[in-house]
């Protein structure tokens, strides 16, 4: 059987203190359930694996389940192919992740069953400080690095949503994908 790369993005391990796992046992907790080549990347739940299974949500639960055991509490995954992350890659808006000077960019994943057309109903950027453009299951979130303390990207987190996404920075995405590769 062929096997299929994935990448799974953990929501919310090693924030602010919650969810601690090191890397190399989260490692070894992938091997466990029965996937290969393993491969994790900084410290916050980025894991990148070959496995035979082609349903997402199966996936999902394995991954969820052995999560449980360890850290004894429900954890939502994103699980992207490497054909995802090739789209997301190529859809992002133009001039995008250009600027790091004047401009922070990241990426809003979001856990099914979450869309993108729902997700970016509950963002309200600031204008002249927020940019946000919808792509393929993820919205691309930008903003003035000179007025990052008046983005409204923070508010995110008290919304109905907020457990139903998982951001990475656009640096972190690209390097996850070519990690992929």
């Amino acid at each position: 059987m062929n096997k299929i790369k994935y990448l799974a993005l953990l929501r919310g391990i090693n924030v602010g203190g919650n969810n601690i796992i090191k890397m190399n046992e989260l490692k070894n907790l992938f091997h466990e359930t029965g996937f290969s080549d393993v491969i994790t990347y900084i410290q916050s739940g980025n894991i990148i694996f070959n496995a035979v299974e082609t349903d997402k949500q199966i996936l999902i639960e394995k991954i969820r389940n052995k999560l449980f055991e360890k850290l004894k509490t429900e954890i939502n995954i994103a699980i992207l192919t490497l054909s995802e992350m090739t789209e997301i890659i190529c859809e992002k808006p133009e001039k995008f992740g250009e600027d790091n000077y004047n401009y922070k960019y990241d990426v809003v994943f979001l856990i099914e069953p979450l869309t993108a057309n729902e997700a970016i109903k509950k963002f309200e950027p600031k204008e002249g400080v927020d940019k946000i453009e919808q792509g393929t299951n993820v919205l691309y979130f930008s903003r003035l690095q000179a007025e990052y303390t008046k983005s409204r990207l923070s508010k995110i987190a008290g919304s109905s949503i907020y457990k139903n996404i998982s951001i990475r920075n656009w640096n972190t995405t690209e390097k996850l994908y070519e990690l992929m590769k």
